[in-house]
C-alpha cells in the first residue's frame, strides 16, 4: 500500500516507526466539503477548524491558505496559531476556565472571538477595562441535549462541565452582556457532543437553538444575529460505524436554518460550524512495527512498538478501529488478535479485536482514521518517545513534526 506517491517501508526506513502519517489530499477534501456545502444566500458562513482535533503550525498554515477560522481551547494553540502568522482576527478562543491573565492576553492579541464558558468568566470579562480593542463575544449554552455517543465526548447533558443552563439568571446575563460597552455581544454558542453519527441530532440541535433565539426576541427583547453551532460530526472508524453523508448533511443543515429562521422571523447574519476530527480524523493513519506475537490460554496478542502514549483514545474511550498489515492486504483475514504496546499498562490496548492475516516480527501495521486526538494526546509517559509527523500530499512530502530524541525527554529537567 501506498500514501500518495510513498511506499510505506521507505518511510519507515526514513522516519522510524511509530509514524504519524497524513494525507494532505483527504483533508483538503474535507475542507471543501464544508466550504462548498455549507453556504447560504440568506447569512454569511463560518468553518472554525477545531484545534483541539489535531494542531501544529503547518496545520495552522494550511486551514488559513483555504480560508477557515481556528478554535482554540488554549493559550499553547493560540499561540501555536500566531506562531504560524495566523491572522489572530480568525481566531476563536474556547476553554471552560479561562483566567483574567488569559483573558487580558487574548484581548491584548485582537482575537477575534471570545466563548464565554460560564458566568464566572462573563464577570471577568465585563470588570476587564479594556479600551484598545473590543471583542466580539458569545456565551455557551447547555441546551441539556442528550446525544447517543460516548460519555465522555457528550458536552450537552444537564451536569456537563460545559456552557451555562438556559434559566432567568442566564437571560440576566445575556442582557447585562448586550448592553456592555467593553465588549461586542453577538450571540449564542451550543455544541451537543462528538462522534455524532445520527444526523438527526444536528437538525434538532439546530431548531432548539432558534426558538432559543425567537423567545429571546419575543419575551426579552434581546435581537442575537449570530449563531454557533460546535461541531461533532463523527467519522467511519470501522465497518460496523454508520457514515455520515456530509455534502448532503450540511446542505439540509442550511436548509434547516434557512426555514426555521424564516418561520420565527429571525434574521442571521453569521451561522458557524467548528469542525475537527470531520476534517483531520479520516486523513490520518499510524504506522507500527509489529515486534512480537504472544499466545496466552485465550487470545493471541499482537505487540506493536507503539502504545496509548500515541493512541490513547482505546483506553479513554474504548475507541475501535480497523488497521491492515502492510502488503498482506489480499491475504485471509482468519486470525484473531488484539492489539498491544510497549506501555507498562494492562490497558495499553490499541485494537481490542481485529481479525488480520497471520502476523510476522518486522511486518508493519497501518491503522487508520487515526488523524484526531492522536499527536493531540500523544504523551512521554514510561518516557517513551512521540512519533514524527508527515504530511503527503501526492508526490510532495513534508516532516510537520519531528521525532523526539532522548535528549527531549531530559531538556526541561533541572541539574541539582
Amino acid at each position: 500500500m501506498k500514501i500518495g506517491s510513498y511506499n510505506l517501508n521507505q518511510l519507515k526506513e526514513k522516519y522510524g516507526t511509530p509514524l504519524y502519517l497524513y494525507d494532505e489530499t483527504i483533508i483538503l477534501k474535507n475542507i471543501n466539503i464544508f466550504k462548498n456545502n455549507f453556504k447560504s444566500h440568506h447569512f454569511q458562513t463560518e468553518i472554525i477548524y477545531a484545534g483541539k482535533a489535531f494542531l501544529t503550525k503547518y496545520m495552522a498554515k494550511l486551514i488559513n491558505e483555504h480560508n477557515l477560522s481556528l478554535d482554540c481551547v488554549s493559550r499553547g494553540e493560540v499561540f501555536t496559531a500566531l506562531s504560524s502568522n495566523f491572522n489572530p482576527n480568525k481566531i476563536v478562543l474556547h476553554g471552560n476556565n479561562k483566567t483574567e491573565f488569559e483573558l487580558t492576553e487574548a484581548i491584548n492579541q485582537k482575537i477575534g472571538m471570545i466563548i464565554i464558558d460560564n458566568y464566572y468568566e462573563a464577570n471577568l470579562l465585563l470588570n476587564l477595562n479594556n479600551q484598545n480593542f473590543i471583542p466580539k463575544v458569545m456565551l455557551r449554552i447547555n441546551l441539556a441535549f442528550d446525544v447517543n455517543t460516548h460519555k465522555y465526548i457528550k458536552t450537552s447533558i444537564e451536569d456537563s462541565k460545559f456552557g451555562v443552563p438556559l434559566n432567568s439568571e442566564t437571560i440576566s446575563l445575556i442582557k447585562k452582556l448586550k448592553e456592555a460597552k467593553n465588549l461586542n455581544f453577538v450571540g449564542l454558542h451550543s455544541h451537543i457532543g462528538s462522534q455524532i453519527l445520527d444526523e438527526d441530532y444536528f437538525y434538532q440541535h439546530a431548531k432548539l437553538m432558534l426558538k432559543l433565539y425567537y423567545d429571546l426576541k419575543v419575551n426579552h427583547n434581546i435581537i442575537l444575529k449570530e449563531l454557533n453551532l460546535g461541531g461533532g460530526f463523527g467519522i467511519k472508524y470501522t465497518k460496523l460505524d454508520n457514515e455520515l453523508n456530509l455534502k448532503e448533511l450540511l446542505n439540509k443543515l442550511i436548509k434547516t436554518i434557512e426555514i426555521e429562521s424564516k418561520d420565527l422571523n429571525i434574521n442571521l447574519t453569521k451561522v458557524s460550524l467548528e469542525p475537527g476530527r470531520s476534517i483531520i480524523g479520516n486523513a490520518g493513519y499510524t504506522l507500527y512495527t509489529i515486534n512480537q506475537i504472544k499466545k496466552t490460554p485465550h487470545l493471541n496478542y499482537l505487540f506493536v512498538d507503539g502504545s496509548m502514549n500515541d493512541n490513547l483514545r482505546t483506553a479513554l474511550y474504548q475507541a475501535k478501529y480497523d488497521a491492515l498489515i502492510v502488503n498482506k492486504e489480499e491475504k485471509p483475514h482468519h486470525t484473531l488478535y488484539k492489539v498491544a504496546g510497549k506501555a507498562c499498562e494492562s490497558g495499553d490496548i490499541i485494537i481490542d479485536e481485529i481479525y488480520l492475516p497471520e502476523a510476522l516480527p518486522d511486518d508493519l501495521l497501518l491503522v487508520k482514521s487515526t488523524g484526531a486526538y492522536h499527536y493531540s494526546m500523544a504523551s512521554n509517559y514510561n518516557r517513551l518517545l512521540i512519533p514524527a509527523v508527515i504530511f503527503i500530499n501526492n508526490d510532495q512530502l513534508k516532516l510537520v513534526v519531528r521525532k523526539q530524541t532522548l535528549e527531549d525527554l531530559v531538556r526541561y529537567d533541572e541539574e541539582i
